[in-house]
């Protein structure tokens, strides 16, 4: 059996989940953990075991020599680091989003289809169990489907800094909206035809043209609807940040957080 080289970019908690699931696969070994934290870095190293630690994307890149590249650091620099990915002929494995414009989403695209290489965007909840049966169930409904979806989170401290540090390139929509308009197009199987949005800036602490509040709303070709909300800061309300319903003509089906009598998904 071939062994697949990975070296992992970003030791936060996105890049640890991924280091350790690379680390149980037969499959994969990795070669090398790349962080700009040297404490994040040394932190992973330990729970991996003898595994190189690096500052620099580009000196990893020459002295492990990966077949596979996973990036997992903010977001404004994943389209950088998987263009030079690309170029080096390395396959990538990238957290959401693929970049920060479309621009430079269907540049890499293209540049993965040229090259032969493949390119993987981390959509997790398409594998999710749960949510593999919500989007089965939520097709048995008839069309059109209402979708409603939020993820609100009330943050303080570490937290409130990475989401500050978040912002700085996204909004809280963008951040996880990607995963979940995706999963709407899953249970529609249709094509969307009109987004619109609406955002408030809540907070000093960011910038003045960004928002740590979010709402979207999704039209799609079969008559589907769709709403997502998010909203980032201690300001947000804890009673409200959990909302994941489909409503069709021959019934309803929900995710829910917490253990309850309903037959809903959980």
């Amino acid at each position: 059996m071939n062994t697949w080289r990975v070296l992992v970019v970003g030791c936060g908690n996105m890049g640890t989940a991924h280091a350790k699931a690379y680390q149980k696969m037969p499959e994969t070994e990795v070669v090398g953990l790349v962080s700009r934290n040297p404490e994040s870095r040394q932190r992973l190293a330990q729970i991996l075991g003898e595994v190189p630690t690096f500052g620099d994307f580009e000196t990893a890149m020459r002295t492990t020599r990966p077949d596979i590249v996973s990036i997992n650091t903010y977001p404004e620099t994943h389209a950088d680091l998987a263009k030079k990915s690309l170029l080096a002929g390395k396959h990538v494995f990238v957290e959401k989003p693929l970049a920060t414009t479309v621009e430079d989403a269907r540049e890499l695209v293209q540049m993965a289809t040229k090259k032969g290489l493949k390119m993987a965007v981390g959509y997790i909840l398409r594998v999710h169990p749960a949510w593999e049966k919500f989007v089965t169930r939520a097709r048995q409904l008839g069309k059109p489907l209402v979708l409603r979806m939020n993820l609100n989170q009330q943050s303080f401290g570490k937290k409130w800094e990475t989401h500050k540090a978040l912002m700085k390139s996204m909004s809280p929509i963008v951040d996880c909206g990607v995963h979940y308009v995706d999963m709407m197009c899953l249970m529609t199987q249709s094509r969307p035809v009109s987004v619109n949005a609406i955002g408030a800036r809540l907070t000093d602490e960011i910038a003045p043209d960004q928002y740590n509040y979010g709402q979207l709303q999704v039209r799609f070709e079969d008559g589907s609807v769709g709403w997502y909300e998010a909203g980032w800061g201690p300001m947000m309300s804890e009673e409200a940040f959990f909302i994941k319903d489909v409503i069709g003509p021959k019934g309803s089906v929900s995710i829910s957080d917490r253990k309850t009598d309903s037959p809903n998904i959980e």
